[in-house]
């Protein structure tokens, strides 16, 4: 199904996107720098949770090289002792740079092999914008972020497949998400993300625009180490998206903090990366044992002279 929708959507999420950076929503004393009041308070160790974004952002001048890794189904029909519980099949992976334009306002890249369900050879870009801070003037932080995919797959010849692709249009994808955060004491951080997917071409029994709202928490349990839960949850807007067959993404891990590196194992039931993936093409059921192992290596680069 093509998108009658999708001009209007990239117009409005332009002038979101570079409307942003022009808000400025920190108190400052008379000399440009930073109050008191509005210390941060950090909520999350990096500017991911599991799968989908974090409301941290990269500071000026830090750059940030990441590598995500998902591996196939640990058990059910596809796992088990022959595919040494999923470590002999590879579900998805994904390398990137991100950079910390100002202390509020990032920017990042990458490419993804993709999960060929329905999509492969995925590139993509986002930015993403602090717009509050916890502190003694706010009681959450919010960030917000948009950004895009596009697939450079060989197109399909089957008409009636996602990937028949009939304009360069409909290999593109589009997110845009309010991250909401507050940190509780010194251990525990929550955070709601309301996300909007849109993708250009869907099939028939599926819908371009897509809802969620995620759902996130972290237990810090020591200076290094803490658990994280992710869960996101769709609101198809219409009967046509067969709830038995998409499924809704859930993660767990636990992540460990060292000087410039950062390092989270996971599991969880999505095999794609990216919120354009992960929300709307989760197909695996935890229950039958279809959830994976995954890894997210994070090394932080300093290009700030001040």
């Amino acid at each position: 199904m093509i998108s009658n929708s999708s001009m209007a959507f990239k117009c409005t999420l332009f002038l979101f996107l570079f409307g942003l950076p022009f808000l400025n929503w920190s108190q400052t004393d008379e000399n440009g720098t930073e109050t008191e009041e509005e210390i941060e308070v950090k909520t999350f160790a990096s500017t991911r949770i599991i799968s989908g974004h974090s409301v941290e952002t990269l500071g000026k001048g830090i750059m940030d090289f990441r590598i995500e890794h998902r591996f196939g189904d640990m058990f059910g029909a596809n796992g088990g002792g022959q595919n040494m519980f999923g470590f002999d099949n590879l579900s998805d992976m994904r390398i990137a740079l991100e950079y910390g334009v100002t202390k509020s306002f990032m920017i990042g890249f990458g490419r993804s092999r993709g999960t060929n369900a329905p999509y492969h050879s995925l590139l993509d870009g986002f930015l993403k914008y602090r717009v509050l801070r916890q502190g003694k003037s706010s009681p959450v932080s919010l960030t917000a972020v948009a950004g895009s995919s596009f697939t450079y797959m060989k197109a399909s010849q089957d008409i009636s497949q996602v990937n028949y692709f009939p304009k360069v249009a409909h290999r593109f994808s589009y997110f845009t998400q309010i991250n909401v955060a507050r940190h509780f004491g010194e251990r525990v951080s929550i955070a709601i993300m309301p996300t909007l997917v849109h993708r250009n071409y869907v099939l028939a029994n599926d819908q371009n625009t897509l809802f969620a709202l995620g759902g996130a928490a972290r237990v810090k349990l020591t200076q290094r180490f803490a658990l994280i839960l992710e869960y996101y949850q769709t609101f198809p807007g219409n009967s046509l998206r067969p709830n038995d067959i998409y499924k809704n993404s859930l993660g767990l891990a636990l992540e460990w903090n060292t000087f410039g590196h950062s390092f989270t194992i996971n599991l969880t039931n999505a095999t794609g990366l990216g919120e354009s993936q992960f929300i709307p093409y989760t197909y695996q059921n935890w229950l039958k044992g279809q959830f994976r192992l995954g890894f997210c290596v994070g090394r932080k680069f300093s290009f700030d002279s001040n």
